[in-house]
């Protein structure tokens, strides 16, 4: 079974040291420190004009909450524009109401933007009270995958819910394990889970994407 690596950068530097350790797929965002908001229009060309590998703009307007205004919900449907015009694959957002479920009205205006198929719905659902909800609402979106780790911490601490959420979705979306994800886990994880991607941050040094590539080999 082909396990694919995505690798969270924030930079031209961290994106071809991630497609040098072997990395499946990129996540570009801006300020990963604070989770990641949404790149500028510079660097996404620049990462999708030197890699030959997909790569999926972060759409997020700032840090902080996932509660999100109709003027930042116009201001996200310029943005996903904006990165499918300079060529990503696909996009990765998340929209919360002041409860912490899925704002599925405000998901769907962006999702109409981008198209289900392009987008992933990022941690903004390890914030939701009820996750086996939460992804029966993002089914009912279309979306593609969900980068999560189960709610906890790391995703080897919520191993148990990443298979509940494996077999909810079934073949309708890809569970995306994500926090954590190092050499010395992602076989315990990906054995733990049934998940079929993972993710991890690169930064500027190879050796974390081509750790876990190998260990998935070995496994």
């Amino acid at each position: 079974m082909t396990i694919v690596v995505e690798a969270a950068v924030d930079s031209l530097e961290d994106a071809l040291a991630a497609v040098d350790g072997g990395a499946d797929r990129l996540e570009l965002c801006a300020n990963l420190s604070v989770g990641g908001t949404t790149p500028d229009q510079a660097l996404i060309a620049a990462v999708v004009s030197r890699v030959r590998v997909p790569v999926a703009a972060m759409v997020r307007p700032r840090g902080g909450s996932f509660v999100y205004s109709d003027i930042d919900i116009g201001h996200m449907r310029r943005d996903i524009e904006m990165a499918l015009d300079l060529g990503v694959a696909a996009v990765v957002l998340g929209v919360l109401d002041s409860s912490n479920r899925i704002d599925a009205g405000r998901s769907a205006s962006l999702i109409d933007v981008a198209g289900a198929s392009r987008v992933t719905f990022h941690r903004a659902f390890d914030r939701t009270p009820d996750p086996l909800a939460a992804i029966d609402t993002l089914m009912s979106l279309g979306v593609a995958r969900v980068l999560t780790s189960g709610g906890a911490p790391t995703a080897l601490e919520g191993v148990e819910t990443l298979a509940s959420l494996v077999a909810r979705a079934g073949e309708r979306l890809r569970i995306l394990a994500g926090g954590g994800v190092r050499a010395n886990n992602v076989r315990a994880i990906v054995n733990g889970s049934g998940v079929r991607e993972v993710h991890a941050r690169c930064e500027r040094d190879a050796t974390r994407i081509r750790g876990i590539k190998a260990a998935i080999a070995s496994s």
